[in-house]
C-alpha cells in the first residue's frame, strides 16, 4: 500500500451509488464533497470504492459495458445546470424513485438519459477545446465504445452477439457505415465520458487536498456483452463468430451445489503473453489515473482459473486452467513501476495462489467474518493477520456486520464473542469493529453501513442473487460530525490516524 511507511491506516468502503441526493442515485455532486470532508474529519486516509464504470445485468457494476468507461449515472446534474447545459426544471421534479434509501435503477434509466441528452443538444453546438483533447487522449478505448453503444442502439440495446453478422464481426465497411449514420449518437456518448472525467477528477482531486487516497476496485474479467469482447477480438477465447468458446465461473461447493456460472468471456492468456500483456497495461494504467490505488477482483485467477464451455447449463463441468502467475505483475512492473495493487484472494485458494501472492509482494484481504469456524485457527483470525494485509470485517459481497451478528451459527456467534469480547454494554457491533482495528494489517477498512450500525437494509449485494442488490443509499445527514468524532477517536486508539480532536 502506498502510504507513509509503517503507518497503520484505516478507511471507509462507500460505494458512489450509495450516497445521499436528490436524484435517485449518489453522484459526484455536493454531497460526494461533503462525505470527503467526513472522512477527513473521522481521520481517514482511504476512500474505498466499487468500480465506476458502467452498471450491466442486474445492475452490478462488475458486469459492465466497458473496462474503461465510466458510469453517467454519476454524472452531477446540478454541475451541468452551472455549465449552463440544463435547467432546473428539466431534472428537479423528475420522479427518481419513491424510496431515498434505494437505487431505484428503473426510474434512473428512464429519466436520466433524457436529462443528460438535452444537455448534450446544448453542448453539441460549441464544444470547447478540452473536450476534443479528452477524446484525442483517449481514443484508444472511447471510439470503440461509443461505437458499441451507438450499435447497440440501433439494434434495440441487444448484445452485440445477436447484431447483425457484418457489424458483429466489425467489417470494415460496416463500422464505416456506423460512424456516418450514427454520427451525433457516438458524440453523445464521448460527451457522457468528458463530463464523467471532469467531474471525476474535480472530486477526486479534492479528496486527495483533504488527505483521503481514492482505493477503486476492477473486476478481473469484462461482460460478454460488452465494448471489450466486441473490439477485443483475440484478447479473448472466441470461435470464428466471435462467440466465447468458454466462460468464468465457479465449481461446486458448500454455498452454490452447481457452481457459479458467471458467464464472462475468458482471456486467450497465450495472446497477452504473446503481446507482453500490453491490454492489460494499458488498463491498469488506466484506472491509475482514476484512483491512488487499485483493488483487483477474483485475483486467484490469475494462478488458475475456472472454464465452462459456453452453453453449459451449470459451473459443474468446468476444468481448472493455468494463469499468467508472474509474468503479468513483471510485465505490469517493467512499464508502470511499483503499481499499488490490492490483491481480492478470497474463496477457494490452492496453495499456488498463496504462493503467488507472496511472490507478488500484494497485500491480500482478511475478512472477519470468515474467521470464527469453531474447529480452526482461521486464518481470518486477527492475530493470524500479516502486516502486509487490508483487514474488513466484511466486505460488499457480505452481509452487514449487525446482519452477520443476528443470524451466525450460534458456534460461530459464541467464537466470535469470546474472542472479541464483544458485551452489549459496549454494543457488539462495535465491538466486533473493534476487532477489525486492533489487526496487525497495515490498513483497515470499514463498510460505511458498519459505522452506521444498519441491519440487512445496509447490504450491498448477496452473490449468487440477480435481484435487489446494489440499491442501498445512506439517509441525508448519515455522515454526522458526532459520527465523524466517534470514528476519529476509535482508530485513532488502535494507530490508526491521528489523534483524536
Amino acid at each position: 500500500m502506498k502510504g507513509r511507511a509503517n503507518m497503520r491506516e484505516c478507511g471507509v468502503l462507500m460505494p458512489v451509488s450509495s450516497l445521499p441526493g436528490p436524484y435517485g442515485i449518489g453522484c459526484f455532486g455536493k454531497e460526494a464533497y461533503r462525505f470527503v470532508d467526513f472522512l477527513a474529519r473521522a481521520g481517514q486516509q482511504v476512500w474505498q470504492l466499487l468500480p465506476l464504470s458502467p452498471t450491466g445485468y442486474g445492475d452490478s457494476p462488475y458486469q459492465s459495458c466497458s473496462a474503461f468507461a465510466g458510469n453517467p449515472y454519476f454524472i452531477d446534474l446540478d454541475e451541468l445546470c452551472a455549465q449552463g447545459l440544463l435547467k432546473k426544471g428539466e431534472y428537479e421534479r423528475l420522479p427518481w424513485g419513491a424510496d431515498p434509501a434505494r437505487v431505484d435503477y428503473g426510474a434512473v434509466y428512464r429519466h436520466r438519459f433524457s436529462v443528460l441528452r438535452a444537455a448534450f443538444a446544448r453542448f453539441e453546438p460549441y464544444p470547447p477545446d478540452e473536450y476534443y483533447t479528452f477524446c484525442f487522449l483517449n481514443e484508444d478505448w472511447l471510439d470503440d465504445y461509443a461505437l458499441y453503444m451507438a450499435a447497440k442502439g440501433q439494434n434495440g440495446m441487444k448484445s452485440w452477439l445477436e447484431w447483425p453478422r457484418e457489424l458483429r464481426l466489425r467489417e470494415p465497411g460496416a463500422l464505416a457505415a456506423l460512424a456516418r449514420t450514427a454520427a451525433g449518437e457516438i458524440a453523445f456518448w464521448k460527451f457522457l465520458q468528458f463530463q464523467f472525467s471532469r467531474q471525476w477528477a474535480a472530486l477526486k482531486g479534492y479528496a486527495n487536498e483533504k488527505g483521503v487516497r481514492i482505493l477503486g476496485d476492477i473486476p478481473i474479467y469484462v461482460a460478454a456483452d460488452s465494448a471489450d469482447a466486441w473490439a477485443g477480438g483475440s484478447l479473448f477465447e472466441t470461435d470464428a463468430e466471435g462467440s466465447p468458446r468458454r466462460v468464468a465461473g465457479c465449481p461446486p461447493d458448500y454455498f452454490a451445489k452447481d457452481g457459479q456460472l458467471w458467464g464472462n468471456p475468458l482471456y486467450d492468456w497465450a495472446h497477452h503473453r504473446a503481446t507482453g500483456y500490453a491490454w492489460w497495461v494499458r488498463r491498469v494504467r488506466h484506472a491509475l489515473a482514476l484512483y491512488d490505488e487499485i483493488r483487483i477482483d477474483h485475483f486467484r485467477a490469475f494462478d488458475t482459473y475456472y472454464a465452462i464451455p459456453a452453453g453449459a447449463a451449470t459451473a459443474r463441468d468446468g476444468v481448472w486452467e493455468q494463469g499468467p502467475g508472474m509474468e503479468l505483475f513483471e510485465a505490469l512492473r517493467r512499464e508502470l513501476g511499483q503499481v499499488p495493487i490490492v490483491a481480492e484472494d478470497l474463496g477457494l485458494l490452492f496453495d499456488s495462489v498463496r504462493r503467488l501472492l507472496k511472490a507478488s509482494g500484494l497485500p491480500g484481504m482478511k475478512v472477519l467474518q470468515f474467521a470464527f469456524d469453531p474447529d480452526c485457527d482461521s486464518e481470518y483470525l486477527p492475530h493470524n493477520h500479516p502486516e502486509n494485509c487490508v483487514v474488513y470485517p466484511g466486505t460488499h459481497d457480505n452481509a452487514t456486520a449487525a446482519e452477520w451478528l443476528a443470524t451466525a451459527g450460534k458456534k460461530e456467534l459464541a467464537k466470535a464473542r469470546a474472542y472479541l469480547g464483544l458485551t452489549k454494554e459496549e454494543g457488539e457491533v462495535k465491538g466486533f469493529l473493534r476487532g477489525a482495528l486492533a489487526s496487525p494489517a497495515r490498513l483497515a477498512v470499514i463498510p460505511a453501513a458498519d459505522w452506521l450500525g444498519l441491519g440487512a437494509e445496509g447490504r450491498i449485494n448477496t452473490p449468487g442473487t440477480s435481484a435487489g442488490n446494489w440499491q442501498w443509499r445512506a439517509k441525508p445527514g448519515a455522515f454526522s460530525p458526532a459520527l465523524a468524532g466517534a470514528i476519529r477517536r476509535q482508530c485513532a486508539v488502535y494507530g490508526r490516524g491521528p489523534a483524536a480532536e
